[in-house]
C-alpha cells in the first residue's frame, strides 16, 4: 500500500509568518536596583523575563552570585548576561585561589567594565555589580551599555527605571538604615512593574553584609499596590 507524505514544501513562508516572539531574543527586559547602606548594600530585581512580547519565564532570578559576598543584578539579553556573569565568577574564583583572600566589590567590577567594554558590539547586557568587601564596606558599581564603570549610592537599570527616576530621586535619602532600604528598593521596583510590560512576576530582594547575604522574595499577592488619581 502506497503512503502519500505531505510536506510544506514552503518553509520559507512559514517561517516568515510564524509569530514575532519565535524569533525574538530572550531579554531580561527588567527593572534591577541596588542602594548602599552603613555596612551593606540592598539588591532587588523583578522576575519576568520575556521574548519579544511573549512572557517565557516569570520566576527568573536575575540576582546572580558572583562570589560569598558579591550578587549583580541583570539585564538585557538573558543569554548575554548569563555568560558574562559566568566568566566573572570564574575569573574571581582564580583569583581568589590566588591571593588567599576575598575579592574586592571594585576587582569584580573592573572585570565587568572589561568585559562589557570588550564585547560591547555583541553583547546587550546592563550590570549592576553589588556587594561587600572589609576594605570599603559595601558598594553598587553600575555598568550599563558600552562598558562604563561607575560607583553610586544608589542606581537602577532595566526597561523598568525609565517609570520610576523621578521616584527614587524624591525618595532616596543618604545614609538610610538597612530596613529603610529594603522599604526602598521594594516600593520603587514594584512600582516600575506596575507601569512597565517588561516586568513583573515576583520581587527579589537581598541584603549583604559581612555575614554574607540574605535573601527574601516578596510574592505577587503582597507587592504594594498604586492606584492611579
Amino acid at each position: 500500500m502506497a503512503v502519500n507524505l505531505i510536506t510544506n514544501s514552503n518553509d520559507t513562508a512559514f517561517s516568515d509568518s510564524s509569530p514575532d516572539w519565535l524569533n525574538s531574543e530572550v531579554m531580561t527586559g527588567t527593572t534591577i536596583m541596588a542602594v548602599e547602606y552603613d555596612g551593606g548594600v540592598v539588591i532587588g530585581a523583578d522576575s519576568r523575563t520575556t521574548s519579544g512580547s511573549y512572557v517565557v519565564n516569570r520566576v527568573t532570578d536575575k540576582l546572580t552570585r558572583i562570589s560569598d559576598s558579591i550578587y549583580c543584578c541583570r539585564s538585557g539579553s538573558a543569554a548575554d548576561t548569563q555568560a558574562i556573569a559566568d566568566i566573572v565568577a570564574y575569573s574571581l574564583n582564580f583569583h581568589k585561589m590566588e591571593l588567599d583572600e576575598e575579592p574586592l566589590v571594585e576587582t569584580a567590577s573592573s572585570i565587568f567594565r572589561d568585559m562589557c567594554y570588550r564585547y560591547r558590539d555583541s553583547m546587550v547586557a546592563g550590570i549592576i555589580c553589588a556587594g561587600w568587601d572589609c576594605f570599603k564596606g559595601g558598594q553598587v558599581y553600575v555598568i550599563p551599555l558600552g562598558g562604563m564603570c561607575v560607583r553610586r549610592p544608589f542606581t537602577i537599570g532595566g526597561s523598568g527605571s525609565t517609570y520610576i527616576y523621578g521616584y527614587c530621586d524624591a525618595h532616596y535619602k543618604p545614609n538610610m538604615s538597612k530596613n529603610e532600604c529594603l522599604d526602598f528598593v521594594k516600593q520603587a521596583v514594584a512600582l516600575a512593574m506596575s507601569r512597565d510590560g517588561s516586568s513583573g512576576g515576583v520581587i527579589r530582594l537581598a541584603s549583604i553584609d559581612k555575614d554574607g547575604i540574605n535573601r527574601t522574595i516578596i510574592s505577587g499577592d503582597k507587592l504594594p499596590t498604586f492606584y492611579d488619581g
